[in-house]
């Protein structure tokens, strides 16, 4: 880090430096600014490891901290609740911190199935019944529109597909498709609990589905976000049909390749299971030799034991970018869950 906050006595980078001073948290830089005598000891006698032994004694194991590369919503919001909100220090808070209660409900901006309109919807979760229910309408006699099961649920940050900073993909197995809702709230503090609060859920299912799993093997299962998304260009099985644009987003641990018309679709055009080369499958790079209608130059070629498919990317980088993807899948052993899918 080449920043720190010298009211607090961490050391943070460029990005949280922000954060930090938008909480009148007094920062500098290491290497451009003057320090006292002073401060330098006062960084010395602090630091990060007796921060995190204060501010994060008592977080909860599915509550999530941020990596570098994750969304502003996720990182402002964990620096405010440990600093600002204090709510990871042990001490007992009332009311109760909501993520932490088992039941949570409000409303949220959610998109239309077949349109791109945002309408307020009442999303009610449940970590006993393991369910997260959504009603269309304001009058909830009629019923919920949809009952999600925690157990096939995820939950990952979309600012920019979703055009807003709040952005948020709940996506959710519904029949033989796989279903996306996409939802903002326009309090950043709000969002991030619905995020944490719908971890909570999904941790209490998974060590009652696991009850000999450790945190170790289950907190990576409580909620993922995609191994790549974007663009490429795609044909039919005789590789001589007209290519067509599509956006992709590869499941990393399902070892699933979905296929959509647009990023922000309800449900997938297809889905390809990527194994393991031991059983048939293979990745590589490629040039088509039949097709037609293809703008974009960069080949993807991915074999599975029951079909040859070819992708086409824009640039050198987003095709590197595809092939390291695909065989990182690749490469991974199957689990024995994997053999149903």
């Amino acid at each position: 880090p080449d920043w720190a906050s010298y009211k607090l006595g961490v050391f943070v980078c460029l990005t949280c430096s922000g954060i930090h001073r938008s909480l009148s948290s007094r920062v500098k830089s290491i290497k451009l600014d003057f320090w006292e005598d002073e401060l330098v000891e006062f960084m010395k006698s602090n630091g990060n490891a007796s921060a995190r032994a204060l501010y994060e004694k008592a977080v909860p194991v599915y509550y999530y901290q941020p990596q570098e590369n994750d969304c502003v919503v996720l990182r402002d919001q964990w620096i405010r609740a440990k600093y600002e909100r204090m709510e990871f220090t042990g001490e007992t808070k009332y009311p109760p911190l909501s993520y932490t209660t088992g039941f949570y409900e409000g409303m949220l901006w959610k998109k239309g199935k077949e349109n791109s309109q945002f309408l307020k919807r009442k999303f009610v979760l449940s970590e006993r019944e393991f369910t997260l229910t959504y009603y269309n309408k304001e009058n909830e006699s009629k019923g919920p529109k949809a009952v999600i099961a925690i157990k096939d649920l995820n939950v990952t940050f979309q600012p920019e597909k979703i055009g807003h900073p709040h952005g948020m993909q709940i996506t959710y197995q519904d029949n033989d498709h796989t279903r996306n809702l996409y939802v903002y709230h326009e309090s950043p503090e709000e969002i991030v609990t619905w995020y944490n609060a719908i971890r909570a859920a999904r941790y209490a299912y998974l060590k009652t589905a696991y009850p000999t799993g450790s945190n170790e093997e289950l907190i990576p299962k409580i909620t993922r976000n995609y191994l790549k998304e974007g663009y490429m260009e795609k044909t039919g099985p005789l590789q001589r049909e007209p290519f067509k644009k599509r956006w992709f987003i590869l499941d990393s641990q399902n070892r699933k390749l979905f296929y959509f018309k647009g990023p922000l679709d309800a449900e997938e055009l297809g889905v390809i299971f990527i194994g393991t080369e031991s059983n048939g499958y293979s990745v590589r790079e490629c040039v088509p030799k039949h097709a037609r209608g293809n703008k974009w130059k960069c080949g993807v070629s991915v074999d599975t034991p029951d079909r040859h498919f070819v992708f086409m990317c824009e640039q050198e980088r987003e095709q590197r970018e595809w092939l390291d993807a695909l065989r990182k899948v690749l490469y991974r052993p199957m689990a024995p869950q994997d053999y149903t899918s």
